[in-house]
């Protein structure tokens, strides 16, 4: 057999020999399709359950700012006005200037104290109309004045009342019906879950919603005649009629979020400072015997308090 012979003998062995392998190749068994399909839906599940994860993370977090943010804004809000509360008219001339130059620079002033007006339902009396309420709403006043204000780029006045209550009113009307309005009113009050306040108008409107519990105490100042006062917690009926010795009031609000969650047993504090209440648990009961109910188990629930103090209150009880 000569070379050639040979070396082609040994190419058509390799080609048998390759195409003999061919012929031994074979597929993907069904157990081992079973196996990658299980791993897949596995890593699938587990991506599926970090998802969620971080989407209640994400929900919860979400939820929290909300309930702290509408808590910030009721309390702005109702601060506002308790902060006027009771603030009365200081009269820079309540007498005639005369024309010598001592006169110019000793220029009486003096606070106006009752402010009466044509419809008695708008006078402004600091004793009787700067706070009053009860556990669950609180009514404050006070006194509406208007004054000289320069718009911009003009040099003539408009006489205009700088002061608004819990909706923005009343408008500055020269008419007679606004002129009317000597005090300036807003009602607080819980409808529901919704927070409500009334304007002087007698107009109401929701500040925020998803309340639980909006609760209030007073701070009545006692014993002042002994040059001595104290100041304690009361509830409305502790303060009976004396609502001119409140120099304080505090605020209680529980509110809750929109979002619904798996909860283990998780308590909040009530606004009475004692009560435990399982947010978790539909049959859990608040302070005032409620039960949570399905609308609200399961939403986080967050208490918020403030103080405020009630300018011109250590007067009103025995001086105004």
């Amino acid at each position: 057999m000569s070379k050639i012979e040979a070396i082609i003998d040994r190419h058509k062995a390799h080609i048998n020999q390759r195409s003999q392998k061919g012929l031994g190749q074979r597929g993907v068994s069904l157990i081992e399709l079973m196996v990658g399909i299980a791993i897949g839906l596995l890593v699938i599940a587990v991506a599926g359950g970090a998802l969620m994860v971080s989407r209640g993370i994400s929900g919860t977090v979400s939820d929290a700012n909300t309930i702290q943010q509408q808590a910030a804004f009721a309390f702005r809000t109702i601060g506002l006005q308790l902060r006027q509360a009771g603030s009365l008219y200081l009269n820079l001339n309540p007498k005639s200037n005369t024309n010598t130059a001592i006169d110019l620079y000793a220029v009486p002033v003096a606070f106006e104290t009752k402010a009466i007006s044509s419809d008695a339902d708008r006078s402004f009396t600091p004793k009787v109309d700067t706070v009053s309420g009860s556990d669950n709403a609180l009514n404050l006043g006070y006194r509406r004045y208007k004054e000289t204000v320069y718009p911009e780029k003009s040099s003539d006045p408009a006489t205009q009342s700088l002061s608004r209550d819990c909706l923005g009113g009343p408008e500055d009307k020269d008419t007679a019906d606004n002129n009317s309005y000597m005090r300036l009113e807003s009602r607080f009050a819980l409808d529901g879950t919704d927070l409500r306040c009334t304007g002087t108008s007698g107009t109401s409107q929701v500040i925020v919603n998803n309340v639980a519990n909006f609760r209030i105490r007073y701070l009545l100042q006692d014993s002042a005649s002994t040059g001595s006062p104290k100041i304690r917690y009361v509830d409305a009926t502790g303060v009976g009629a004396n609502w001119g010795r409140v120099t304080g009031v505090e605020v209680c609000l529980v509110l809750f979020g929109n979002e619904r969650m798996s909860l283990p047993e998780s308590n909040y504090t009530d606004c009475d400072g004692a009560t435990k209440v399982d947010m978790s648990r539909a049959t859990s009961t608040d302070m005032n015997g409620n039960a949570l109910g399905t609308a609200r188990a399961g939403r986080i629930h967050m208490t918020f308090r403030n103080v405020y103090q009630i300018r011109s209150q250590g007067l009103v009880g025995s001086v105004l």
